[in-house]
């Protein structure tokens, strides 16, 4: 080749070079601030999410040979540098083997350090590198408003690091945790949610994050537009309990109650003392529970209709109640006793 073709040849490949340097510069230009935004917070979270799988152990009847066999799958995010990932109860519920896979394709084995059924949160650990662990940065969820930017981050039916977008669409709701207790002021979003989306974070504009996604309202078992994820205030007070405790703390009054659907069927609004601990808080506080008289007969328990200013009419809103309380703080409950509302003051107690 004589030198003309090869200098020819070099001014074509530096111009095609810088071409497509311009073009891959203009691409970016043309990304809208909204757009860079998410790639953003993309890029710093995805990092942070893991792919839970679970099996259950079974044992054939015939041959007593052991099988694992896959039970379900959901998403997780670091917690903390020390490997504690949160995820949903029900991804978790009932497994033998909690495998936990990083955006860098790596499983690990996971170990369930605490649950908490009636918020559907839990809590897992693995034993990792620390270069693994990009911890969620977390945010509040008291100030959100409807119509804010949100971004939820999973792994729907097994497609790992998927990302959707949209806003928070109400605040304030309610569902029905597996446990069947009420979760409260929990944030509606339309980022689209889909099974294995369980247990991942759902973040603000800013990467930071403002709940986990939970669970979905969709007659055919897809997205429809209609998601929820339980309030990252809710999330702040319980994971450090599991972590320490591997249950939630709770105060209470040392009471067992009669079921919500018999007092409904007595007419009663209230929840209805069915029993009282001796030497319990309730013991104490002269609160009584079901007896019977001389001929057998049940007598009526006191109902508990307040605790601490707030209207109790079921056992879910006692729970409620008792949760916005401490151990050892003393609290007005009021109750029915002989067909009059009455006082008494209780220092409540830790229960299990």
């Amino acid at each position: 080749m004589d030198r003309k073709a090869i200098v020819t040849l070099s001014f074509l490949f530096v111009s095609v070079f810088f071409g497509c340097s311009e073009i891959l510069w203009g691409c970016q230009q043309d990304l809208l601030e909204d757009e860079r935004n998410t790639i953003s917070v993309f890029e710093k979270t995805a990092p942070s999410v893991v792919f839970i799988t679970t099996k259950v152990i079974r044992r054939d009847f015939f041959s007593m040979d052991v099988f694992e066999i896959p039970q379900g799958s959901g998403s997780g995010f670091v917690w903390d540098e020390k490997g504690h990932i949160v995820t949903n109860f029900h991804v978790v519920q009932g497994a033998n083997i909690v495998n936990v896979t990083f955006s860098d394709h790596s499983t690990y084995q996971a170990e369930v350090v605490g649950v908490e059924p009636s918020k559907d949160l839990a809590v897992i650990k693995v034993d990792v590198p620390s270069r693994i662990l990009k911890t969620v940065p977390v945010g509040s969820s008291v100030n959100l408003r409807v119509g804010q930017k949100v971004m939820a981050i999973g792994n729907p039916f097994g497609l790992d690091q998927t990302l959707t977008v949209g806003v928070v669409s109400a605040l304030g709701r309610e569902i029905t945790s597996v446990a069947n207790r009420k979760i409260r002021n929990v944030i509606q979003t339309d980022a689209a949610i889909n099974p294995g989306n369980s247990g991942g974070p759902l973040i603000d504009s800013q990467g930071r994050l403002i709940g986990v996604n939970t669970a979905i309202i969709a007659p055919s078992g897809a997205n429809a537009g209609i998601g929820f994820a339980v309030p990252v205030d809710i999330v702040k007070s319980i994971v450090p309990q599991l972590i320490q405790y591997g249950k939630v703390i709770r105060p209470g009054m040392g009471i067992s109650v009669v079921e919500d659907s018999i007092a409904q069927r007595l007419g009663i609004k209230g929840v209805i003392i069915l029993n009282v601990s001796p030497g319990s808080a309730a013991n104490k506080a002269g609160l009584k529970g079901l007896s019977r008289n001389q001929r057998g007969e049940f007598i009526l328990g006191d109902v508990i209709v307040a605790v601490k200013g707030m209207e109790v009419e079921n056992y879910d809103a006692l729970a409620y109640a008792l949760e916005q309380c401490k151990i050892g703080e003393m609290v007005s409950v009021e109750y029915i006793r002989d067909e009059k509302r009455q006082r008494t003051q209780v220092k409540l107690q830790q229960i299990d």
